[in-house]
């Protein structure tokens, strides 16, 4: 091959490569357009704190959507809610609420907003109007990691490191969850007698995220959850922090929330 001719076939090569590009390109800045008026609130649930969807955050603001991390005080329901209605009422567009473990209750009471146009629910509780957190598992025997709950002087409940490592998170590497267990948001233990006086969820498109491993909330009180909230339900087989151990599929299942018009 003469270097002119090895030349003119490298240059229509680039061309060709660049017009396959083209497509993926257009349609990567079409999504982020279309992303650009709607935010993703996260709320966070009890034994973490807003550091817990770090994996999935640019996950999501690589699509062009905005993300806030609700910092939960984990004092009451009010208090929290209170925390993430701030969130919801500072955002001019589309909000899309998220709710991981206790976060759920929190997005039921907090949700209500017109703002917000979409419920996820992360391996999450899912109370109907009237109910606290507490009694929604009665009938399902208690999770392995529940039973390991600490109080402190205060009636601040926590988990043990141990039993982060085994219950909580015990599909992530030990570094982590000594990380995740010394940074844990302890949680008032009356918090769980707070009861929801409305369910967003009646009102919103539903999201659910079963962790079909979790040993925090029975998997099978999740379905339940998921069922009644008519949500599209989508099972991963994880510990009770799928946001963390398989990121990438739950930020899927925001982006098609967020999608959803």
């Amino acid at each position: 091959m003469s270097h002119t001719t090895l030349k003119t076939a490298l240059l229509a090569s680039a061309i060709l490569s660049g017009a396959a590009l083209a497509p993926a390109h257009a349609a990567g800045a079409a999504i982020a357009e279309q992303n650009a008026d709607t935010t993703v609130v996260l709320v966070h649930g009890a034994f973490a704190d807003g550091s817990s969807w770090d994996k999935v955050i640019p996950l999501l603001q690589a699509k062009g959507l905005k993300v806030v991390a609700v910092q939960n005080p984990l004092t009451s329901l009010a208090d929290d809610v209170a925390a993430a209605q701030r969130v919801i009422d500072a955002q001019s567009g589309r909000v899309i609420l998220v709710g991981h473990s206790w976060g759920g209750t929190v997005i039921t009471q907090a949700g209500t907003s017109d703002k917000v146009k979409a419920l996820v629910y992360v391996a999450a509780f899912a109370p109907s109007e009237g109910e606290a957190s507490g009694d929604l598992g009665k009938d399902y025997p208690v999770p392995p990691g529940i039973a390991t709950l600490k109080p402190d002087a205060a009636g601040f409940l926590y988990l043990p490191e141990e039993s982060v490592r085994l219950n909580f998170a015990q599909d992530l590497p030990a570094a982590t969850t000594r990380l995740m267990a010394a940074t844990q948001g302890p949680i008032q233990g009356k918090a769980f007698g707070d009861k929801t006086t409305v369910a967003a969820w009646k009102n919103k498109p539903n999201y659910y995220i079963v962790a079909g491993k979790d040993r925090m909330i029975a998997p099978q009180l999740e379905q339940a959850f998921a069922k009644k909230l008519n949500a599209v339900t989508t099972v991963l087989q994880t510990s009770h922090v799928p946001m963390l151990s398989q990121p990438k599929q739950v930020a899927d299942v925001i982006l098609a929330a967020a999608a959803k018009r």
